[in-house]
């Protein structure tokens, strides 16, 4: 036998993975698209090797680009400007020579908004998630238990104790504090002797809901642990363009505000906002942020402008507005919608009757793809319905026609 031949042997039985996930309705596929309207339409592609598009137009309620921005005459003209002025990468970590006046730039305006003394960009909001919980090394983190994935990646790599509260409860969070400072305690430890960490979304994206910041401040505070908010899916939404944080006031509370770039702000990336000593601390210490090319610098630019716009403009109303319709109608129609936020899970169940939806709102031209265990837990299949700011009404009478034939097709209505 050869040593290929073993090897082989001793190989990850990939088909039989995929089979299973194929058995099991659960193997995702990629499927690109173009974007070719301001109002979230695409041209889907069309059979062959290659993707050209054919004629046919699809309206979509799925996209994280919340205020429409992607598409902004001002936001491509600063991405242009910063590709033709700095070039169209960093080509090098920022400690190396990967730091230009456009990220700067960017970081001032994210301090300004987030109401910190800085901030700093990484190349994503996993890396910005991966590498602040890492850098500090935390003794215990306590986390929500449906925080992102990167958030409990960042748990697992930092090797700290790890407590699980209830989902965006204040009063089970404060439990756990409690229940550990009595074990601390017990083995004649003080609190002071380890470092505590609680860390939650601000908005859940799968769930819509959002959490209690207050509650955990308090909580926080009784305990004297640290407060990490991910505000991915509302940086740019909320009171003046910051995020939840900001439209609860707690910004002197939170000691790490954290969010993503490539959502409401139309780019790519991802941010930790919080005082100067935090941020150059990540600056030496933050390996996703050391050792990875600093963010691309047209990027940067579309972030900038981009966040400008959510500052200064009615998007956010348009955006807003066009959440509360959607809610009512979906109601009014007879769906559970669940969720405090723009996005709008439209709670199905089954993940078999979540699929044949989807495909029968992508039969009638509208895209709102089904959300299914793993990613949700087991009987809470749902389609998480998006709007932007730049849907307009007759967008969404177009979604409420869909969703209702495609309903009573599936037998759901």
């Amino acid at each position: 036998m050869s040593p290929f031949t073993r090897m082989a042997d001793r190989g990850f039985d990939l088909e039989d993975r995929l089979a299973t996930l194929e058995e099991d309705d659960l193997k995702r596929a990629l499927s690109p698209v173009d974007r070719v309207a301001e109002r979230g339409y695409f041209a889907a592609p069309s059979g062959g090797d290659l993707p050209v598009l054919d004629a046919a137009e699809a309206l979509v309620f799925a996209s994280n680009n919340y205020l429409g921005l992607t598409d902004d005459q001002r936001v491509q003209d600063a991405a242009r400007q910063a590709a033709a002025t700095v070039g169209t990468g960093a080509g090098a970590s920022r400690l190396v020579t990967g730091d230009t006046l456009v990220h700067r730039d960017l970081e001032r305006l994210l301090a300004e908004t987030k109401d910190t003394e800085r901030a700093l960009t990484f190349s994503s909001g996993y890396a910005a998630n991966v590498g602040t919980i890492t850098a500090l090394e935390p003794d215990v983190i306590f986390s929500d238990e449906l925080n992102h994935a990167s958030i409990v990646d960042g748990c697992r790599l930092a090797d700290a104790d790890a407590v699980v509260y209830d989902h965006c409860d204040a009063a089970s969070l404060r439990a756990k504090l409690a229940e550990r400072a009595e074990r601390a305690a017990r083995e004649g430890r003080e609190p002071a002797d380890e470092s505590w960490l609680i860390v939650t979304d601000s908005v859940f994206s799968m769930d819509g809901t959002v959490a209690p910041l207050e509650g955990i401040c308090d909580a926080a505070e009784e305990f004297g642990a640290w407060v990490m908010v991910d505000e991915a899916h509302a940086t740019g939404l909320y009171a003046n363009g910051g995020g939840v944080v900001q439209a609860e006031g707690v910004e002197d509370r939170v000691q790490i505000q954290m969010g993503t770039l490539s959502k409401a702000l139309a780019s790519q990336g991802g941010y930790v906002a919080g005082s100067a000593e935090l941020i150059e601390c990540l600056c030496n210490d933050a390996r996703s942020f050391v050792f990875s090319t600093g963010l691309a610098p047209p990027a940067a630019a579309a972030a900038s402008e981009a966040l400008h716009v959510a500052r200064h403009s009615d998007a956010r109303e348009r955006l807003w507005e066009n959440v509360a319709h959607l809610r009512d109608g979906f109601e009014s129609m007879g769906f559970e919608v669940w969720g405090d936020s723009q996005i709008l899970p439209v709670v199905v169940g089954d993940r078999q009757d979540a699929l044949a939806l989807a495909d029968g709102l992508r039969e009638r031209d509208v895209v709102v793809p089904a959300i299914r265990p793993p990613t949700v837990p087991d009987g809470t299949s749902r389609l998480r319905v998006v709007p932007m700011a730049t849907h307009d009404r007759d967008d969404i009478v177009t979604c409420f026609e869909a969703f209702r034939a495609a309903g009573e097709a599936v037998g759901l209505l």
